[in-house]
């Protein structure tokens, strides 16, 4: 009679254990954390909404404006970060990520697995900037009837974070990060409509053509569009439709650099 065969877990279950295991180590880090996706967009808000409001530099408004860009660039920002950089140290220093392979999961999920995790991420990190934007701004009024397809756009536009750094966590050498963040990463910081609508770019064509192909663009627009609908915005299908599209080519293009590093 032949030996039982031991079925291991499935691959969801064994997903959710390497999941689980990232977000635990994440609390345990949690001080850090929350200082570090804070301290930027907190300064921005404080600076532009509250400061400049009261030497009359900008319009009373543009709190009501500037809030929901600050969202979306957590939501990017934080879930870029959190996946580039982790893979750059796993597959050049640490090594760290030969044991993720070895999960009884396939190459191409565990490399969802780091999308999934750097967007958590980042969906966090947008999250506790809505309390602190209403600690510090006088007032901030939302259409609370925006707030479930507002939940869906910074689930979108973490997920298109974190396979955004998923690409360069794997395509980028770890003496180069530090170059390419600031060539890539500051461009998309000020061309994320997050500090002006998009479509009063009209003057400004060739930056409106440029901030057009950035992702936390259709964030931000989104985002007004859901919560603060009198502010100029793109259509909310259109944002919606730009997100799935980001998601999927960054997506596509940081699971085949993941495979191929993997196996090298």
């Amino acid at each position: 009679m032949s030996a039982p065969v031991k079925v291991g877990p499935g691959q969801g279950r064994a997903f959710l254990g390497v999941l689980g295991r990232d977000l635990a180590v994440t609390g345990k880090e949690f001080g850090s954390f929350i200082s570090q996706v804070l301290m930027q967009p907190f300064f921005l808000l404080f600076v532009f909404g509250v400061v400049l409001g009261q030497l009359g530099y900008v319009t009373p408004g543009y709190a009501q404006l500037l809030l929901p860009g600050l969202l979306a660039l957590n939501a990017f920002f934080v879930a870029v970060q959190a996946t580039a950089i982790p893979l750059v140290i796993d597959f050049s220093y640490t090594k760290e990520i030969e044991d993720r392979l070895l999960a009884p999961l396939s190459t191409r999920l565990v490399a969802v697995e780091k999308i999934v995790f750097g967007a958590s991420r980042g969906l966090f990190g947008s999250l506790v900037m809505i309390p602190v934007g209403y600690i510090v701004l006088d007032e901030v009024n939302w259409v609370l009837s925006g707030l479930p397809f507002a939940a869906v756009l910074l689930v979108l536009g973490s997920l298109a974070g974190g396979a955004a750094g998923l690409v360069l966590g794997t395509l980028v050498s770890p003496r180069k990060i530090n170059v390419v963040f600031a060539l890539v990463i500051t461009p998309l910081l000020f061309t994320g409509s997050t500090q002006f609508p998009f479509l009063q770019l009209e003057n400004l064509r060739w930056f409106q053509v440029i901030c057009a192909l950035n992702p936390i663009t259709y964030v931000s627009e989104g985002l007004r569009g859901a919560l603060t609908p009198a502010v100029p915005h793109l259509p909310g299908w259109l944002c919606l439709l730009a997100l799935v599209a980001s998601c999927l080519l960054f997506g596509a293009v940081g699971i085949q650099g993941f495979v191929r590093r993997a196996l090298d």
